[in-house]
């Protein structure tokens, strides 16, 4: 008998890690598309794409997949199986009472409109034209209104959609602590706003060479740790970070001559992304748990870097001097803390990815209650550009010029990725409650980031948190490893306390 189920278990895993193959395969088409695939071919592209995610699909739901959930749930199976296939197990039963309800052929014409509609999205966004994009955002709205009607949801349709991001969120957990968010740091903003003493920011729109620029990136991210010989850093539209697999981890940023923080910045979240994948446990090589736990705590470690490690006055002390030399002239006269000042003023901004730490979460929750209401029937889709510049002015005190920096500024509609966006801020409030368990286990870190060791605390988070992969649930991961359930006063203290002292507010 134990024999049987060893030779049913090792089948079973050899199945999931022929569907992993496939998905790389998708992951390296969707690299080539977003970093400079011809554009004639793209159509052609689109239909690969479709038939590698039709054959992944049909694997997930197949009769072979059936047997295998039914058979090793069993009892007498389940009990002799390792903790990792247990696990696995448990995705791919999830994964297959999903996708079993949805047609296949549905399903693969879905797969080719997303690729579609990421073509339309860049051509809407090079010419600031919504009305290029709506169509197709129209269409993949409505597709997944269909599979959330087909899947079935608990208390609001949105809901089918933010778990398959952030297993176990919920409309009423987010709009609870994002109303609490939105309470404390709309003032916060105000007070910023109004404080008479204010960064000096006019050095950084000054021209910094490009070639420059990606010299610096280079070297920063070497004096990181990233690993060149498992990733490589490309130019693209908008920066991602896309793994391969466990040893090819590849990263994205954009290049502005005439602004050179939106870049760096972007670097240092990606590198935060590839930092998580590249350190998961060997042992869940090709499984469906060689990946984040969630996006919401894939979001806490970029966000963890770019802006309480990168942002932080530590990290400058020590790399200020060697960026001035990459271009002198813009930063001669500029000091130290007027550096540091000045990338962490505060200006609302109409990008989110270049916004600064106070704003960022308002401009997730902005997208977040749009696609609230988009799946609860309250929006239309045609209606989103008004929709948006109309969050902007409440929220951020501004309103877009146009398409290309208000509603079109976000790659992840055009990939269907609706219930994605609160993962930033979800990943925002995660960041700051990690922060504040490593900085009481970790002595004197505010030295070590000065001082450029960063292995401490990359062996801290790689051993708390990216070993394990998804073999733990984002709301079990965040108790073990903080000693307590989602907090968003970490978060709240951290801006309070960081805004205080740069604007030299009242306390």
């Amino acid at each position: 008998m134990l024999t049987t189920i060893r030779s049913r278990e090792q089948e079973f895993l050899q199945y999931i890690r022929e569907m992993m193959h496939y998905q790389e395969v998708l992951h390296l088409l969707f690299w080539d598309v977003r970093t400079g695939a011809p554009k004639k071919g793209l159509g052609l592209r689109a239909d690969v794409i479709g038939t590698m995610s039709t054959k992944k699909f049909a694997m997930s739901i197949s009769a072979e997949m059936k047997t295998y959930v039914e058979e090793l749930s069993q009892a007498e199976y389940y009990q002799q199986l390792s903790p990792i296939t247990r696990k696995v197990l448990e995705h791919a039963k999830k994964e297959y009472d999903l996708l079993i309800k949805i047609p296949e052929k549905e399903f693969a014409s879905y797969e080719v409109a997303k690729a579609n509609a990421s073509a339309a999205w860049e051509e809407a966004k090079h010419a600031s034209d919504y009305s290029i994009f709506q169509p197709h955002l129209e269409k993949l709205v409505e597709t997944n209104k269909r599979f959330i009607d087909y899947w079935g949801y608990r208390e609001n349709p949105y809901n089918a959609l933010l778990d398959q991001y952030d297993p176990g969120m919920t409309v009423v957990r987010l709009d609870e602590v994002f109303t609490k968010v939105k309470a404390k740091l709309i003032p916060l903003l105000h007070r910023t706003q109004e404080a008479k003493s204010k960064p000096d920011t006019t050095f950084l729109g000054a021209a910094f060479p490009v070639e420059k620029q990606k010299d610096f990136h280079h070297f920063l991210l070497r004096e990181l740790g990233y690993d060149f010989g498992a990733g490589r850093l490309d130019e693209t539209i908008h920066p991602f970070a896309v793994p391969l697999n466990r040893k090819d981890v590849r990263i994205t940023t954009k290049f502005n001559e005439s602004y050179f923080a939106g870049g760096l910045f972007a670097t240092i979240h990606e590198y935060g992304h590839a930092l998580y994948e590249l350190n998961i446990a060997d042992e869940l090589i090709g499984t469906s748990l060689c990946t984040g736990t969630s996006t919401g705590f894939h979001e806490s470690q970029s966000l963890l870097w770019e802006k309480m490690i990168g942002r932080s006055k530590p990290f400058w002390k020590q790399y200020y001097p060697t960026l001035s030399t990459y271009n002198q002239e813009q930063f001669h006269g500029v000091g130290l803390d007027d550096f540091y000042r000045a990338v962490n003023s505060v200006s609302p901004s109409f990008i989110r990815i270049e916004a600064d730490e106070l704003t960022y979460p308002l401009h997730v929750i902005l997208r977040y209650e749009i696609e609230k209401g988009i799946f609860a029937n309250e929006i239309e889709v045609r209606d989103l550009p008004e929709i948006w510049n109309q969050k902007m002015q409440e929220y951020l005190g501004i309103v877009p010029p146009d398409d290309r920096r208000g509603v079109l500024q976000d790659m992840h509609w055009s990939a269907g990725m609706f219930g994605y966006f609160p993962s930033y801020a979800l990943g925002y409030l995660f960041a700051a409650q990690i922060r504040n368990t490593m900085r009481k286990e970790i002595k004197e870190i505010d030295q070590l980031v000065e001082e450029a060791k960063f292995t401490p605390i990359k062996q801290w988070l790689a051993e708390n948190i990216h070993v394990h992969g998804k073999m733990k649930d984002p709301d079990q991961l965040l108790l073990e490893v903080t000693g307590e359930p989602l907090n968003s006063d970490h978060l709240l203290s951290y801006l309070e306390e960081k805004y205080s002292d740069i604007y030299k507010l009242d306390k």
